[in-house]
Order: structure tokens, then C-alpha cells, then sequence
């Protein structure tokens, strides 16, 4: 006599949270956990009076951002039209940079002796303050918006440099006998065989340079005039607008964030595409 089947009973797996969800509330804690000490410290008068509430920050955050576009004059207008401007000045800023730093780092990365000339300047010029070029590009170019480029451009082309010589220097050693085996030229061995294999290296380099041409944009700005996110900062601490100085503050640093990503994404697919 065969003994009965019994239904099998499913159970419930226990909810757990994945690793990102518990960073995200984690984040959401530490965000509350501040903004509610802001906002407690500004109540109690704990900080400077010219310090406001988390609420009124986040008041007038709302309001800058719900109206990006409007343009009531050179000195008021949106943070829109002020991103795009200092956005457009740091594209071409580091562009120029760029343009330099790559054919100068495969130059270095190919040749010893050339690295070995070149390496005393980047070590002499790499740590300068931006603030240092200021002056200099005024006396040399006497125009306030090209100083602007001149600043971001000398000041984020070091990773870009360092970086491209760094993989270009080290491509493996039997890719080259390969290519040489082939009877490939030199050309077509840089082409097809040394850039790629640096070419992860060189968007690292470009990631930490966008970066630094951000980062550069707002004491440019603040120091040459005009307009953008620099002097629009400059503006309102001299109108004592601490909460629109705040709103400048997280929006440089959300579009940071997004340069950031936009970089990181290139130099995931390049190191992907060499996985290949």
C-alpha cells in the first residue's frame, strides 16, 4: 500500500532589502537627519543671523528650479540661463584642453626621453592654483571670457596628460610584438593597437578633468564677471541672498554629479568594448 502525497507547502521567503535600497534609505536618514538640525539650529539661533532655515532654503531651491528660463535682464535672469552659460564655457575649456593633453600624452607615452623632458613641467605646473592663472591669462589675453577658457583649460589638462601617458606607456608589450610580427606600421600600430588598449586610461583622465573644469568654472567666473553660475553666486552674497547662494551650491553640485555619471557611463562601455 502506497502511502499518500502530500501537497507541498511553498513558504514565503523573507522580505530583504537589496543594497541599494538600504542605501537609499540610509541617504534619506542622513539627508532628514541634517536638514532637521538646520532647521533647529537656524530656530534656536545657533548659527550667524545671515544664516536661513532649511525650509526657507528649500523655498526658494523650489522656486529657482520650477522657473529656470526667465529673463528679465543681464543681472536676473534664471539658473537655467546661467548653467548653460558656465556649461558652454566649461565644454570649451576643456575641449581646448583636452585637444592638448591627448596627442601630448601619446607623444610622452611613446617616447622615454620625451617623458622624461616634459615630466618637470607637469610636476612644476600641475599643482597651481586656478587662482594663480587668473591674472595671467588677463595679461595676456585682456579679454575676460577667454581667460575663463584659458583657466579651465591649463588647470583640467593634467589628468587627461598623466593619464594618457600612463596607458599609452603600458600597453602590453605582446600586442606590439604581434602588430610588428604583422608587419603593421607605426601609424597603424597607434591606430589599431596602442589606442585602444589606453583608451580606458584616457576617459578616466577625461572623467577627473570634467570634474576639475567644473570645479574651476565658479572661481573663473566669480573673479572675471559676466555671468554664470560663478558671478551669480558673487551676486547674491553681495545682496546677502544666502538661500539663492545654497541653490547655486546644489545645483553645481547635482550638475557635477551628472557630468560625473555621463563620464563614468563612456568608461564603463570603453572598458567593456576592450573586454571584447
Amino acid at each position: 500500500m502506497t502511502s499518500p502525497v502530500l501537497p507541498t507547502v511553498a513558504v514565503a521567503k523573507p522580505f530583504t532589502l537589496t543594497i541599494n535600497q538600504k542605501a537609499l534609505l540610509l541617504f534619506l536618514l542622513i539627508l532628514g537627519v541634517i536638514l532637521l538640525f538646520w532647521e533647529a539650529g537656524a530656530k534656536l539661533n545657533l548659527f550667524s543671523p545671515l544664516m536661513p532655515s532649511a525650509s526657507e532654503t528649500l523655498k526658494d531651491f523650489w522656486w529657482w528650479i520650477s522657473n529656470p528660463f526667465f529673463d528679465y535682464g543681464p543681472n536676473d535672469k534664471g539658473i537655467g540661463w546661467l548653467l548653460l552659460t558656465s556649461l558652454r564655457r566649461v565644454i570649451l575649456g576643456f575641449t581646448i584642453g583636452s585637444a592638448i593633453a591627448i596627442p601630448l600624452g601619446i607623444l610622452i607615452g611613446l617616447s622615454e626621453v620625451a617623458a622624461r623632458a616634459v615630466d618637470p613641467f607637469i610636476q612644476i605646473l600641475k599643482p597651481v592654483s586656478p587662482l594663480a592663472w587668473l591674472p595671467l591669462g588677463l595679461g595676456l589675453l585682456k579679454n575676460s571670457e577667454n581667460t575663463a577658457l584659458f583657466v579651465i583649460a591649463i588647470t583640467s589638462i593634467w589628468p587627461t596628460l598623466i593619464n594618457t601617458k600612463f596607458g599609452v606607456s603600458n600597453v602590453d608589450r605582446s600586442y606590439l610584438d604581434v602588430a610588428q610580427t604583422l608587419g603593421a606600421s607605426r601609424w597603424r600600430t597607434l591606430i589599431k593597437v596602442i589606442l585602444p588598449a589606453a583608451a580606458p586610461y584616457i576617459v578616466s583622465g577625461l572623467r577627473i578633468s570634467i570634474g576639475i573644469a567644473w570645479l574651476v568654472i565658479v572661481a573663473a567666473e566669480i573673479l572675471v564677471g559676466g555671468s554664470g553660475v560663478g558671478y551669480f553666486v558673487w551676486n547674491e552674497w553681495n545682496n546677502l541672498k544666502i538661500t539663492s547662494i545654497i541653490t547655486a551650491i546644489l545645483v553645481i553640485g547635482l550638475v557635477g554629479l551628472l557630468l560625473d555619471r555621463v563620464f563614468g557611463l563612456l568608461q564603463n562601455w570603453v572598458a567593456f568594448g576592450q573586454r571584447l
